[in-house]
C-alpha cells in the first residue's frame, strides 16, 4: 500500500480518474435504488452521477495531454490514508438518511484529495484543474447535505451540528467502538480458559490483564497506522490509535477485574453479567451510531461474543 505523499503527478491524475469513476457508479447505484420511493431525490443523485463523468473527462483529458492514453491502475485501496466504504449501495430497500450520510462524506473525502493533490503539483494548469473540482465537490457536500425527506434546507446551526456528529463519529465513536469490540470479545477465551483450566481467580485476573493490555496496544498501533487522516478528516491517526488503544483495554478488563474477588464461583459470575452488559452496550452503540438495526446489532455482537466465550470455557475445562 502506498503513501499519498510518495504518489507523483501522473499516479495522481490517475487516481482521480478512478475516484470519479467509482463515485459515479455508486452514485447510479443509489438513483437506482431510491427512484421508487423517493423519485425527486434520485434524479439529484443521478445529476451528480453526470458531474462526476464529466469529472472524470477533464481529468482524462489533462492526463491523455501530459502522459499519453495509458492510464495505471491506482484505486483508493493501494493507498493509505483513505478510509473502507461499507457496500450500502447493494443494500435493498435504500435508507434516505444513510444514503444522505454516506454522499456527504464521500463528497468530503474527493475534495480533501483534490486539495492534498493540489498542493502537490507544480503544474499550473493541474493545479487549477483540481482546485476547480475541489470547490465543484464542495457545492456536492452542500447539496448532500440537503437531501432530506422534505428536501428542505437546514439552517446554519443543524449543518453545524451534523458536521461536529459526523467528525465526532469519525474520529472518537469508528476507533472507540473497533477497540471495545475487539477488547471485549478477543479476550473472552484466554480469561474463561484460564479460569477455567486453574480455577484460580488470581491467575485467571493476570491473564486477562496481560490479554487486555496487550491487545489495547496492538489495535493502538493499527488504528494509528492505518490511516494519517489528511484526506479523511479522521483527526490525528495518534489520537485515534490511543482511543482505541483504551477502548480495547477497558473492554478486556471489564470482565476480568471481578477475578479480584477470591471466590471463584462468585467471582465467575460477576464476570459473565459483565460480559452481557458489555456485548449490549456495543449493540447499542452500534445501533445509535452506525445505522444497524438494533436487534440485527445485538445478534451479530452476541452470537460472537458467545461463540467466542465458549471456546475458552471448554479449552479451559479440557
Amino acid at each position: 500500500m502506498r503513501n499519498f505523499e510518495s504518489l507523483n503527478v501522473r499516479e495522481i491524475l490517475a487516481l482521480a480518474i478512478t475516484l470519479e469513476e467509482e463515485d459515479a457508479r455508486v452514485y447510479a447505484d443509489f438513483a437506482d435504488g431510491l427512484k421508487d420511493t423517493f423519485p425527486a431525490t434520485a434524479e439529484i443523485f443521478e445529476g451528480m452521477r453526470q458531474e462526476e463523468i464529466q469529472h472524470r473527462q477533464k481529468l482524462f483529458e489533462a492526463y491523455r495531454e501530459r502522459f499519453g492514453e495509458h492510464i495505471p491502475l491506482i484505486r483508493r485501496e493501494d493507498v493509505r490514508g483513505f478510509v473502507k466504504r461499507r457496500p450500502i449501495w447493494l443494500v435493498r430497500p435504500l435508507g434516505l438518511d444513510v444514503v444522505r450520510k454516506q454522499a456527504a462524506a464521500m463528497e468530503e473525502e474527493t475534495r480533501r484529495f483534490y486539495e492534498q493533490a493540489a498542493k502537490r503539483t507544480s503544474d499550473i494548469g493541474i493545479r487549477q484543474l483540481l482546485d476547480e473540482l475541489a470547490e465543484e465537490e464542495i457545492s456536492h457536500e452542500h447539496r448532500a447535505e440537503e437531501l432530506q425527506e422534505e428536501k428542505l434546507q437546514p439552517d446554519i446551526r443543524e449543518q453545524e451540528e451534523h458536521a461536529k456528529r459526523r467528525l465526532f463519529m469519525l474520529q472518537v465513536v469508528q476507533p472507540g467502538l473497533a477497540g471495545l469490540m475487539d477488547g471485549s470479545v478477543s479476550t473472552l477465551a484466554p480469561v474463561f480458559a484460564a479460569a477455567f483450566a486453574t480455577r484460580s481467580s488470581w491467575d485467571a485476573f493476570l491473564v486477562g490483564m496481560a490479554a487486555s493490555i496487550g491487545a489495547g496496544i496492538s489495535m493502538g498501533f493499527a488504528e494509528a497506522l492505518s490511516d494519517d487522516g489528511s484526506l479523511t478528516g479522521r483527526g490525528h491517526p495518534w489520537i485515534r490509535g490511543l482511543i482505541c488503544g483504551l477502548m480495547t483495554t477497558l473492554g478486556g478488563i471489564g470482565h476480568t477485574l471481578p477475578y479480584l474477588i477470591k471466590n471463584f464461583g462468585l467471582a465467575t459470575t460477576v464476570a459473565v453479567i459483565i460480559v452481557a452488559i458489555e456485548l449490549m452496550v456495543i449493540s447499542f452503540i452500534r445501533h445509535k451510531y452506525m445505522d444497524t438495526p438494533f436487534v440485527s446489532a445485538a445478534l451479530q455482537v452476541v452470537v460472537g461474543g458467545v461463540l467466542v466465550f465458549l471456546t475458552g470455557i471448554l479449552i479451559g475445562s479440557s
